[in-house]
């Protein structure tokens, strides 16, 4: 018999997605944290016509975290790494 961990996201009483790994579960979370977070803002905005195009929004953003935020200057883009030199 084969023995499988499993990592549920539950919303609202709702299942949302299944990981078998700890750490993806828990980012999966994290977005969604940040999504319903956003959410609320850009309903502000009023710049978006229904509910699902902002619900979309917030979690694309979400998903595009680290994008965003060097958008926003918020965080410096990586350099890419020089490889060593040999003499």
């Amino acid at each position: 018999m084969t023995v499988i961990t499993q990592y549920v996201v539950v919303r609202d009483g709702e299942e949302k997605m299944t990981f078998t790994s700890k750490a993806e579960a828990d980012a999966h979370d994290k977005m969604l944290d940040m999504a319903e977070k956003l959410f609320p803002l850009l309903q502000k905005s009023g710049a978006l016509q229904s509910e699902k195009e902002v619900e979309d929004l917030a979690l694309f953003l979400a998903r595009e975290r680290e994008e965003l935020l060097i958008a926003l200057n918020a965080k410096k883009t990586a350099k890419p790494k020089k490889p060593p030199t040999t003499a």
